[in-house]
């Protein structure tokens, strides 16, 4: 009670009702209070930790990398073999021609850099974004939060960027609005806090080819869906889509603080010149960081585990379609959104979600569904268990 008590007294709030749940440890889908009680993880700090908690493999790595060294010099001045090495790595993963990664703090900062870099290697001002989409909090990534359902964050900070326009996710028609003016267009392949949104195959087609046609850079936001989320190391290789420049954050760190934007060489290079330093960043790339998401590609790739996220994505909609109070789920890989209809019920079965243990969230442009993004070790057994939990919580709705 006291440290919860310290938590609302000195560490800044979010919101004015915390979830206030107090974390004794973590290990695999699981994160356990002191008290002992269990929660199954379906949220993974909202598709971080996709290779499980307390991973060994990354726990090794970041324990041997801060014992070598930690911070020495700011981003981009020393060389060092984590960021190397996980350059090199990802490089040989990345679709198409993306061969380099400038390495940063967080999602909203790679958000912010992509922008930067729009309008730096363009000589454009005009950006678009997505209706109902999500970049982070930043004054950059906020201005990119399509209308009207962005509005809600953005009315009380303005004035954002100038030049920015919002167009609708699948419109065909509203393609033509991406111009010889435009920048760069900023896209999720999926809508995550939508309510996962899946794309029209041939509307991604059809915009990589409208960017390419009037010189726009089509700048794919993989904060949530890379690093295996969608069933594909990175969901622009799902739709077989190329996109100019790709951000990258949450699991890219295997659950440290981590965020990277990932282009061709010619293209990020743009910042060494005219002005040089185009982007400076004390801590991006941090050491311990990068040898912990190195870790954790391995791990994915050495197991196997993307492999397995479709079925499990769909063992999950099997066993839980069924239930009278789920109208639909939309899913990518293990991405899902289970829709109620209702903020009422989402509400209520958030509460009694914690009362038999699990952790599930709603996302911040849909309050009538319930988020299951669990990390993508989880195995069909704890899904299984998962799933009879769920269904008596749908029960007493």
């Amino acid at each position: 009670m006291i440290l919860r008590k310290q938590f609302l007294e000195h560490v800044g709030q979010t919101s004015p009702s915390p979830m206030m749940i107090e974390v004794a440890r973590a290990e695999g889908s699981f994160f356990y209070t002191p008290e002992g009680k269990r929660y199954f993880d379906l949220v993974a700090g909202v598709s971080v930790s996709n290779v499980g908690h307390a991973n060994p493999d990354v726990v090794k790595a970041v324990q041997q990398q801060a014992a070598d060294y930690m911070h020495v010099m700011v981003y981009g001045e020393m060389v060092e073999r984590p960021q190397v090495e996980y350059a090199h790595r990802l490089a040989e993963l990345l679709p198409g021609n993306i061969d380099c990664l400038y390495f940063v703090n967080s999602g909203a900062e790679a958000v912010e850099v992509a922008l930067k870099l729009a309008k730096r290697y363009t000589g454009r001002t005009e950006l678009i974004s997505m209706r109902r989409a999500y970049h982070g909090s930043t004054h950059g990534a906020m201005s990119m939060m399509g209308a009207p359902e962005g509005e809600e964050w953005k009315a009380e900070f303005r004035p954002l960027l100038p030049d920015v326009r919002a167009i609708n996710f699948n419109s065909f028609e509203d393609l033509n609005r991406i111009t010889s003016r435009t920048a760069g267009v900023l896209c999720e392949v999926v809508q995550g806090e939508a309510g996962v949104r899946l794309p029209n195959p041939e509307w991604l087609k059809a915009l990589r080819a409208r960017c390419s046609e009037v010189g726009a850079l089509l700048i794919f936001d993989e904060i949530q869906t890379g690093m295996g989320r969608t069933g594909e190391m990175f969901a622009a290789t799902k739709y077989n889509i190329v996109p100019d420049v790709v951000c990258l954050a949450k699991a890219f760190g295997g659950g440290m603080p981590l965020g990277g934007v990932a282009a061709n060489r010619q293209i990020l290079n743009s910042f060494t010149h005219n002005p040089c330093l185009g982007h400076i960043t004390t801590f991006g790339g941090h050491p311990v960081c990068c040898a912990a998401g190195l870790a954790a590609l391995n791990y994915l790739i050495n197991n196997n585990i993307v492999e397995s996220v479709e079925s499990k994505g769909a063992l999950f909609e099997q066993r839980l379609s069924k239930h009278p109070r789920i109208l639909e789920i939309r899913r990518s890989g293990l991405l899902l959104a289970l829709e109620l209809g209702k903020p009422e019920y989402l509400y209520r079965l958030m509460e009694i979600f914690k009362e038999v243990g699990i952790m599930s969230d709603w996302f911040l442009y849909c309050d009538t569904a319930f988020r299951i993004s669990p990390p993508l070790t989880i195995s069909e057994t704890e899904i299984e268990e998962c799933c009879h939990l769920i269904w008596q919580a749908l029960d007493r709705l």
